[in-house]
């Protein structure tokens, strides 16, 4: 039976590209695939075979924005932020992010009702971290997918999200809690009552989103709380969710024809706008023998690369990781999760959100090393890279890991089972 899906993702690349990858295989199997993403992505979805039905978090820009701009401008105008604690952070990163996801929430209710009675969908899917009233009340089978951390589903017993605080040591658990209340309450109280006089059922404490009827999130097991956080019948992990959809990529010339390790760089559409932090790491890779593909963003016109690289505004990631040796990260969920469906380590330098939570967990169970993002030193990290790079038995015990974690093929299974929520 052929479906009608809507999917609504958050603007930025990794949720995105997290259901353009789940949606291409529905669309294969010869379901309707909607995409309600935000405008900026217009033609973009379109090109790959999805039907688009957008809309507005905010009165429309003058002149036409790039995919995902909004966010892009709000993390490099708040980059200086990202200097300070996560606890700190609560006050002048995280609360603001949802202040603007908030505001956009409210401005799309109208558009979305109405994209909701155009496109008369059989199961609605969303990848945010925000409830959106219209796709609860419309008496369809909700999918919630969590493509950030899989914190977000809170334990007593788990590290608390947003934090990057260790899962070893409970010592600063409760006053980072304490101060996320301190700082979020009022404006999660307000939220919570707005939505229910939108019709939903009321919000979790201190939650920004509902339950779905059906939920998934995207983490390894071999990096997951399972056992520390074991969640109900209606919560399924997939251990990977990458896209079949990026193009074939070459190893340019001018790295091919060189000797060394092959390292991949990316900040993420959104930590790339920093290209103070950028130039920084570009210039103490330069002085490594190692070659390495850098993806430089939406500023790349300011970025300078050294004779030992190249890279682009954007690149065929999931296409380029199979061929690197280590990966260097800011710790986003699509990254993070990419580097060890493919099986490689990973040196991570988180910013804001989820980052930290990520980058803590790689580096704890060791399959990578978290560094100061603003205050690593060139020799941690050049030594990061020698010891990982040189580290034979992480390598073969990642690179088995991976083996596993695309057996399991998290992107059918994710198909599968939202076939499964609309029959």
């Amino acid at each position: 039976m052929s479906l009608t899906i809507l999917f609504m993702p958050e603007s930025a690349y990794g949720p995105t590209n997290n259901c353009i990858g789940i949606g291409d295989i529905l669309r294969k199997r010869g379901h309707r695939v909607v995409f309600a993403a935000e405008a900026s992505w217009k033609g973009k979805l379109e090109a790959l075979g999805f039907e688009e039905d957008l809309v507005d978090l905010a009165p429309p820009a003058e002149e036409e924005q790039d995919a995902g701009q909004f966010w892009k401008d709000f993390i490099r105008d708040t980059a200086p932020e990202y200097r300070k604690t996560t606890a700190e952070q609560l006050e002048t990163v995280t609360k603001p992010i949802w202040e603007a996801l908030i505001d956009g929430v409210k401005y799309c209710e109208p558009q979305l009702k109405e994209i909701i009675e155009r496109v008369r969908p059989d199961v609605i899917v969303e990848d945010n971290v925000i409830t959106f009233p219209a796709l609860l009340t419309a008496g369809k089978p909700f999918v919630r997918i969590v493509s950030c951390n899989p914190l977000e589903a809170r334990g007593e017993n788990i590290p608390p999200v947003f934090s990057g605080l260790p899962s070893g040591d409970r010592s600063e658990w409760d006053a980072f809690r304490a101060e996320y209340d301190r700082t979020h309450r009022e404006l999660w109280s307000a939220f919570n009552e707005w939505c229910v006089e939108q019709g939903t059922e009321p919000l979790p404490d201190l939650d920004f989103i509902h339950e779905g009827d059906l939920n998934l999130y995207v983490y390894p097991e071999i990096a997951d709380y399972t056992d520390a956080r074991p969640l109900d019948e209606r919560w399924h992990r997939l251990d990977s969710s990458v896209r079949e959809t990026d193009a074939e990529f070459e190893l340019p010339e001018s790295l091919a024809s060189r000797d060394g390790a092959l390292v991949y760089f990316s900040l993420g559409s959104l930590g790339s706008a920093d290209v103070e932090l950028m130039q920084r790491v570009i210039d103490v890779l330069a002085t490594t023998p190692y070659r390495f593909i850098v993806s430089m963003g939406p500023l790349h016109e300011e970025i300078k690369l050294a004779d030992n690289m190249w890279g682009a505004e954007t690149v065929p990631q999931t296409t380029i990781l199979p061929m690197v040796d280590l990966v260097i990260t800011h710790g986003g969920n699509n990254t993070t999760t990419e580097a060890l469906h493919f099986g490689k380590p990973m040196i991570l330098l988180p910013l804001f959100w989820d980052q930290y939570d990520n980058a803590q967990r790689v580096h704890e169970l060791g399959y990578g090393v978290r560094l100061g993002t603003y205050t690593f030193t060139d020799e941690e990290l050049t030594g990061a890279l020698e010891r990982l790079l040189g580290d034979t038995a992480l390598r073969e015990r990642l690179a088995a890991a991976g083996e596993e974690i695309r057996r399991r093929d998290g992107l059918r299974r994710a198909a599968d089972l939202i076939e499964r929520a609309g029959a």
